[in-house]
């Protein structure tokens, strides 16, 4: 009899097409392992306790957040018990950012990052033809003023604004007893509510995908300068209108640091076929699946010889190339 696993991921093209399309492939190599991905909202994948999810599902797509609760609570597999040295390795090696060590806590590997994102530069490129790019904060408060400047405003994306802002202008972000010293906090704030003073209110309903789908589909809004990363609205045919990203302004001369987020790949300790399991994660986070069938089904690959490989960028105007520098100097919260 055959072996089935169930998984759950987040719907977007970027979350679950590529899921599917790995499983099958995967499915084709081995027979004898078939795999069910289901999806659920980006708010619920940002929400929903990942110790439910794992009662019910063998694979889980989950963000590093939930790294630490695994490790002490026991409810992922520790992926360096199964996993090769040489290939943990690898995959430490070709992380992008601190993609990899994200879902690492205290030596507890609770996923392997097959995904990699974080808030980078996105704009309509037929906008600039004839303009300049803001390079700083002080550059974006100009164009902003022109009404054609849009963000994620929803709470959770202004408190990761928050965070990078702080991590820009402070190296005592959650050092102390206070998220962050009360004048840099405050700075901060004024900051952006200055900033979002020249932004439709519209913008406070708005999550990353929303902004990405309405700067490619509208015509009155041109420029973001920081929202989580989707590639897939930088390739030919996937909306009306093509995004160009680019890596984030700086602030006070220096780049401002993101806060990364992406998605890994992990193992319920429920899981009854752990074997198989495993098998599928490292198939799913090998390079060469990564650059090819997970990139071509609509995937944001977490392994760095995809972000460096000449077809991928190719095919998604440079996105990987022109944000790298952006996801390595992110921050890790």
């Amino acid at each position: 009899m055959g072996i089935k696993l169930r998984g759950i991921t987040w719907a977007h093209t970027r979350g679950y097409v590529p899921m599917v399309a790995s499983a099958q492939r995967f499915n084709e190599l081995n027979p004898e392992i078939e795999i069910e991905w289901e999806k659920r909202s980006l708010r619920d994948f940002e929400n929903a306790p990942v110790e439910q999810l794992a009662e019910k599902y063998d694979l889980l797509v989950i963000d590093h957040p939930w790294a630490g609760f695994a490790s002490k609570n026991g409810v992922l597999i520790p992926l360096e018990k199964y996993l090769s040295k040489d290939f943990l390795d690898d995959q430490l090696r070709n992380s992008v950012g601190k993609s990899h060590l994200s879902y690492n806590f205290d030596g507890f590997q609770s996923a392997l990052a097959i995904d990699a994102a974080c808030p980078v530069c996105v704009y309509r490129p037929e906008y600039f033809v004839d303009k300049n790019l803001p390079k700083d904060w002080n550059e974006l408060l100009e164009l902003s003023k022109t009404g054609v400047v849009i963000f994620a405003g929803q709470p959770i994306y202004l408190l990761m604004d928050f965070y990078m802002l702080c991590s820009t202008l402070s190296d005592n972000l959650f050092k102390t007893d206070k998220v962050i010293d009360d004048d840099t906090g405050i700075l901060v704030l004024e900051k952006m509510r200055e900033l979002a003073g020249y932004c439709t209110k519209d913008i406070f309903s708005w999550n990353t995908i929303k902004v990405n789908e309405i700067l490619s589909s509208e015509s009155q809004y041109y420029y973001c300068p920081y929202v989580y990363g989707f590639s897939n609205y930088s390739r030919a045919g996937y909306a009306e209108h093509i995004l160009k990203a680019s890596d984030i302004i700086e602030y006070e001369g220096r780049q401002m640091s993101a806060v990364l987020g992406g998605t890994g790949l992990a193992v319920s300790s429920k899981c009854k076929n752990i074997d198989a399991a495993i098998k599928y994660v490292e198939f799913t986070a090998s390079k060469e699946i990564q650059k090819t069938l997970l990139f071509d089904s609509g995937g944001q690959p977490g392994h760095r010889e995809a972000w460096l490989d000449d077809e991928v960028n190719r095919r998604s105007m440079d996105f990987f190339k022109d944000t790298l520098k952006t996801l390595d100097n992110s921050v890790v919260l």
